[in-house]
């Protein structure tokens, strides 16, 4: 795939997408360095760079969208979620692992900018891809948590858990708050889809994105269910939730990043 169209199609897009994509790897490698004050500041730099990226790219004509800047509009939800939840717990600590995650995020976006949609059979169908990137988006946010549980769990077996790190049952708590938002949001895209194939295509296309979404639903469904009936926690609910999001990454993304990427199709 050539990719000298993708980065001068449109210049000062890509200029701010690289200014973006520093200024998260700046945060990823300094991080150690910096005063609580100095990190908030980066941190809101490098969060409204990324969000002049995103809006840029949707507001060019026609619309490009593929993999890369689903990637890209997940991971600035995430960095949302994380900006409003560490105000209300100042121990959450994932700045520089989601600093690392903008700064790929933003660089697959620049690089594969996906297909260009001059023409939409709905305009509803935006509300579609809107709920679907949600879903990614408030997944992502939970499977950070679980990673986040992991550590914990890790530094209480160890004893060097600290007197100010995140309590391992309120990390347990929003965790599964947020793969409950996220089931919710996944049902609303398939529940879309399915509408939107039945209107302009008489039928549900069962293709292999749609196949891995599914299985994400009934495997994030069977986590909710065994939480609720169960108990599940832990481990097993980590490693249920990591199958779901591996599921669904192989959705859309992974399937698109065939497309793109392996057989150089728009």
């Amino acid at each position: 795939m050539n990719l000298l169209p993708a980065l001068t199609t449109n210049p000062p897009a890509a200029l701010l997408s690289a200014v973006a994509a520093l200024a998260y790897a700046v945060l990823a490698w300094a991080y150690p360095r910096l005063s609580a004050a100095q990190t908030r500041t980066l941190l809101a730099i490098a969060w409204l760079l990324h969000l002049l990226v995103l809006t840029v790219g949707l507001t060019d004509h026609p619309v490009r969208f593929g993999f890369g800047p689903a990637l890209s509009v997940t991971a600035w939800l995430v960095f949302t979620v994380y900006l409003i939840e560490s105000r209300l717990f100042p121990q959450l600590r994932a700045r520089w692992p989601l600093a690392v995650l903008g700064t790929l995020a933003i660089l697959l976006a620049l690089l594969f900018p996906g297909a260009t949609h001059p023409t939409l059979p709905s305009g509803w169908l935006p509300m579609h891809w809107a709920l679907g990137i949600a879903s990614y988006g408030l997944i992502g946010v939970a499977v950070v948590h679980a990673w986040m549980m992991q550590r914990a769990e890790k530094a209480m077996r160890l004893g060097t858990a600290s007197e100010t790190s995140m309590p391992l049952l309120t990390l347990e708590r929003l965790t599964f708050r947020f793969v409950g938002a996220g089931f919710v949001l996944l049902s609303a895209t398939l529940a879309a889809g399915w509408w939107f194939s039945e209107v302009f295509n008489n039928r549900f296309d069962w293709n292999h994105k749609t196949i891995f979404t599914v299985l994400s639903w009934i495997t994030m469904g069977a986590l909710l269910w065994g939480r609720w009936r169960m108990g599940w926690r832990g481990r097993t609910a980590i490693r249920t939730l990591y199958l779901s999001a591996g599921f669904l990454l192989l959705g859309y993304v992974g399937s698109r990043f065939v497309l793109e990427v392996v057989l150089g199709r728009s």
